[in-house]
């Protein structure tokens, strides 16, 4: 029985290993880098977020009568969806200030590892 490398294939696992660890690395740098920031709930409007809880609200007792309603789940569905789009729509998100050197370092242990990882999978045969 021979032995396989990463994913099944005849590439190293070693390779995959040290990618694996770079873009771990940079990837964890990179967001150490970003700062995220709320803005004021503006869906439909200004200040509504209470607005989007009442479909959610009424699904939600919807589905305590009858666990089975269609217009229950559709309505709890609905008011999730709401209120996760509100939130990701009110999103601010900044990259910090950061020296040129450091900016490429996280960069490039993030892509190169990629990268290694992308190429132990490959097959040797390709």
């Amino acid at each position: 029985m021979a032995v396989e490398g990463a994913g099944g294939t005849p590439g190293g696992v070693g390779t995959f290993l040290l990618g694996l660890c770079m873009a771990v690395a940079g990837g964890y740098l990179v967001t150490q880098q970003v700062t995220v920031h709320t803005g004021f709930w503006a869906f439909w409007g200004g200040h509504t977020f209470g607005l989007t809880l009442v479909p959610l609200l009424i699904g939600v007792a919807l589905l305590f009568v009858d666990g089975k309603s269609k217009a229950g789940w559709l309505l709890t569905i609905a008011g999730a969806v709401m209120i996760l789009a509100g939130i990701l729509l009110n999103l601010q998100i900044y990259f910090e200030p950061t020296s040129l050197f450091n900016t490429l370092l996280m960069l490039i242990l993030l892509f190169a590892g990629l990268g290694l990882i992308v190429k132990s999978l490959k097959s040797a045969k390709a």
